[in-house]
Order: C-alpha cells, then sequence, then structure tokens
C-alpha cells in the first residue's frame, strides 16, 4: 500500500495548522512564550500578582497569557483598563466562570455570571432601586449603628480582660450583621457563639473555593472528573447558603400568609417576597435566591478583608492613627457611634479608605470574558478569552503613585481620585457595566466601622514584631490580633 499520498496530505494539514496558528498568534498581544499544552503556567509560579505585574514591564499593558487551554489577556494601565471595560464594555462584558461556581446552578442563576439580557437588567435595577439606593440605606441606617454598638460591647469586654481582638473575626461577625439587618432586618451571629463559628467556616469555605487552583478551570477536558473535588465541596458550602437564605424567604411568606395584615419590615425581604407573589413577576424564587447569596457573600468577603487591612495599616503606623484620632474627635466629639452622614466630614479616614485599597484591592483581578472577537490597540482579543485586569499591580505601579509600597493616606487628599469605578488607577469595586451593585453600602461600612473602633479605643499589636503577614494577594496570611485600651 502506498502511504505516501496519506503522509503528504498529513503533512500539508499539520503545516495549514501550524501556519494559521502561527498567524493567529502574531496578531495577540504580546507575551511570554508558551510551552506545549501547560502554557505559561509554569512562569506564573505561587504568586501570579506578582509575576502579572513584573511581565507586564516587559511586554506591555496589554499582554499575552496560556493557561493550560485558558488564553487570557492581561491589562496593566489605567489607560488600556477604561479601554477594556468601557469603550469595549459591550463586547467585553462575558465573566468566565470557575468550576465551583457551577454547583448548585450558581452559574446559570447568579447576576455576578450571566449574559447582560432582561434577567441580569431587572436584578441590577431591584439592588440599585431596593437595596443600595441612598433612601432604603437611610432606613436600614438605626439597624447598622445598633450592630457598631454591639460591636463595641465586644470589643470593651475585651479591653476588661485584656485580651486581643481577632480583626478578622469580629469584623466576620459585624459585617455579617450589618448585611444580615439590611438585607433581613434580623441578626444572624453573635460574638464568642459556636454557631457563629460554624457560620464562618461555611463562609470562609466559600471563598476558599474561588481562590484555589483548579486544573480543571485550565483544562476543561477534565471537569467532568472533578479530581480535585472542588466541585463537590462547592455542591456541600453554597447548597448550605442557600438553604439559609431560602428558610429567610419561606418564613417571611409563612408570616405573610398567616397574618395578612402584619405590618411589613420594609427590607429586601419583603421586596422578594412582593415580586414573587406578583402576576407580573419576572424573576424567580432561585434567581432571588441566588441574588441574595451573591449581594451576601460579595459583601461579607469584600468588607471582612478590607477591614482588617486598613487596621493593620492603622496599628503599624500610629502617625496615620494619631492624625485619624484627632480627626475623628473634632468631627464626633463625644458620640460614640460614627454616624454615616458624617462620613463626607472625615476627609483623612476617606483617604485611608482609598489607600488601604490601594495596597490591597479586595478583588485584585478584575475578570472579563469577550462575548466575540474584538481588536483592542491593534490586537486581536479572540472571542472567549479571559480579560484580567490587574488592578493589584496598578496599584503598586510607580509609574503611576510615587512610592507605591508605602502607606501613605495623604497622597489622596490633595487628589480627586475615587473608588468609586471612574478612575482606573483605583478599582476595587470593579467599573463599567459590572461595577459592584453593593459600592454604596460597602462604602459606609468601611468607614464606619473602624471609625468607631478607632475613636473609642486605643490599639496595641499582640505580637509586637508581627509583620503585615501579607499573602501575596487578597488576604493576610494570619489573622490580626490587636490588644483594645479604653482611651483615658
Amino acid at each position: 500500500m502506498d502511504f505516501f499520498p496519506f503522509l503528504a496530505a498529513l503533512f500539508l494539514i499539520i503545516a495549514a495548522t501550524w501556519l494559521i496558528s502561527f498567524r493567529r498568534r502574531k496578531s495577540l498581544p504580546p507575551g511570554p512564550t508558551p510551552l506545549p499544552i501547560i502554557g505559561n503556567m509554569l512562569q506564573l509560579g505561587s504568586h501570579p500578582l506578582e509575576t502579572y505585574t513584573k511581565l507586564s514591564k516587559k511586554y506591555g499593558s496589554l499582554m499575552s497569557i496560556h493557561q493550560g487551554s485558558l488564553y487570557t489577556v492581561v491589562v496593566s494601565s489605567p489607560e488600556m483598563a477604561k479601554e477594556i471595560l468601557l469603550k469595549y464594555g459591550q463586547g467585553i462584558s462575558g465573566r468566565g466562570t470557575v468550576q465551583a461556581m457551577e454547583a448548585c446552578g450558581h452559574k446559570e442563576s447568579s447576576m455576578s455570571f450571566i449574559p447582560m439580557g432582561d434577567d441580569w437588567r431587572d436584578m441590577r435595577k431591584i439592588c440599585k432601586e431596593h437595596m443600595f439606593s441612598s433612601q432604603c440605606l437611610e432606613r436600614s441606617q438605626q439597624l447598622r449603628n445598633q450592630k457598631l454598638q454591639q460591636l463595641l460591647g465586644y470589643v470593651q469586654k475585651c479591653a476588661e480582660e485584656g485580651r486581643a481582638v481577632n480583626i478578622n473575626e469580629a469584623s466576620f461577625i459585624t459585617t455579617v450583621n450589618l448585611m444580615s439587618a439590611t438585607l433581613f432586618s434580623m441578626q444572624a451571629t453573635e460574638f464568642d457563639s459556636s454557631a457563629t463559628m460554624e457560620f464562618k467556616e461555611i463562609m470562609e469555605g466559600y471563598g476558599i473555593l474561588l481562590r484555589v487552583p483548579n486544573y480543571a478551570d485550565y483544562f476543561p477536558i477534565l471537569r467532568p472528573f472533578d479530581l480535585q473535588g472542588v466541585k463537590r465541596l462547592a455542591e456541600v458550602n453554597i447548597g448550605r447558603l442557600l438553604g439559609l437564605i431560602e428558610g429567610y424567604i419561606n418564613e417571611r411568606i409563612r408570616i405573610r400568609r398567616e397574618n395578612p395584615n402584619v405590618p411589613k419590615k420594609d427590607d429586601f425581604l419583603d421586596v422578594i417576597v412582593d415580586s414573587l407573589q406578583a402576576k407580573d413577576n419576572k424573576l424567580t424564587a432561585t434567581q432571588f435566591n441566588h441574588l441574595v447569596l451573591t449581594l451576601f457573600t460579595g459583601g461579607v468577603e469584600t468588607s471582612t478583608t478590607m477591614l482588617e487591612w486598613i487596621m493593620q495599616e492603622l496599628v503599624s503606623h500610629p502617625d496615620k492613627m494619631a492624625k485619624v484620632e484627632a480627626e475623628l474627635k473634632s468631627v464626633m466629639g463625644d458620640e460614640k457611634v460614627v454616624d454615616e452622614s458624617k462620613i463626607p466630614k472625615l476627609q483623612y479616614m476617606q483617604a485611608v479608605v482609598k489607600e488601604s485599597f490601594r495596597l490591597h484591592p479586595p478583588v485584585p483581578l478584575v475578570t472579563r470574558k469577550a462575548e466575540s472577537d474584538q481588536v483592542v490597540n491593534g490586537y486581536l482579543i479572540p472571542k472567549d478569552t479571559q480579560v484580567l485586569v490587574n488592578a493589584w499591580g496598578m496599584g503598586r505601579d510607580s509609574r503611576i503613585w510615587k512610592n507605591p509600597l508605602s502607606f501613605e493616606p495623604e497622597r489622596f487628599l490633595d487628589q480627586k481620585i475615587d473608588f468609586k469605578g471612574h478612575d482606573f488607577e483605583l478599582i476595587p469595586f470593579r467599573s463599567g457595566r459590572r461595577v459592584c451593585p453593593g459600592l454604596p453600602l460597602a462604602n459606609r461600612i468601611l468607614h464606619t466601622m473602624p471609625a468607631t473602633l478607632v475613636h473609642n479605643f486605643d490599639w496595641k499589636l499582640e505580637r509586637p514584631d508581627a509583620s503585615d503577614d501579607e499573602a501575596k494577594g487578597v488576604r493576610r496570611a494570619v489573622p490580626l490580633k490587636v490588644i483594645p485600651y479604653k482611651k483615658a
């Protein structure tokens, strides 16, 4: 049998495939040469945020990275971030999902991942009008003040007993209660409670699922096998959280049914029940469950992480702490809880929050996915490309910030840069069409909670030699523990 025609045809197919791939690769943004199969995964190492930042200095603000089968473009400048998130916001508007988020149908129902169609717009509208509008937040402010009073009571107890406060734990409990007060008009957790610690474990398990490297995310052929058990664990954690939320909604429906004349609580839970019972209802109960899960977990994770970093930076910089204390004494006087209406007067406190966001953005990589082929700055970004805006790297770029590794809130006193999505050198809450809807509430929490703690107590590190223990990423490697002292 003559194999020559077969071999010749095979050679031509391979050559044509290589040539097409080569030409396509030439039109892609520049980047390090990928290895077969694994791409650039070995080059990224254990601290990809640092690696992205270093590589961008060589290859530019629009850079190609191959992670297994996942082609990624990394954006590393405010100018290019603005192009991607605003100018190309429609074509690069998708959200790639890690395998963990496929659990319990979360990918198909969550506002974070579904396409920007009618359901997505309805969810955003409900959040904007019935959850995070100024009027809604004003109505629930007293409930949040009560939770801050509970936090002060707990810290006072620690001060009297001479024991340190685990800031991560205290921030978690208070943030959960602030969120549940705003959403459900109820308290979900308590200090020094075993049930609270169990709930914290569930929430932390959810957060870990988003951060743990899962090879199935880079090699889709592995997804059906779930070799690392990530999706199985996600089914458990997400399932438990959805069960709690569904229980809250069903209980409110039961109360309404059994007591038709009972006064409404005028909270987000009532909005959900009203919508479900309306004849023109567009969103399903399942979608509402996943919407609340998205708002709750996102709000708690972001606020808990940032509150710990804000306190870390202040305790580590006594001169900055003294400026915050002086400002609070001037604005608040003898008031114990920092009122949300006073935030605009706390200029230095606002600068502290911004500087903490710059150094420790809770969302270090703003993630998007190309919905169709896009040509940006002369380079092709193919459909289904994962696009990462490196907010962490931009916050530490000496070309953008003077002394970028130093904690200097003063840099924001003479600048009008804010973190609300319009200034692309500082986008901790993302920007464009998918900007975080909970930003107005987070803005209140992240100013009032640390300000209230600093206003009422002096603080000292439990271990004077403790470093910032940064895990080269979002969260501290070791929880921050500080000892409170009642102010003289």
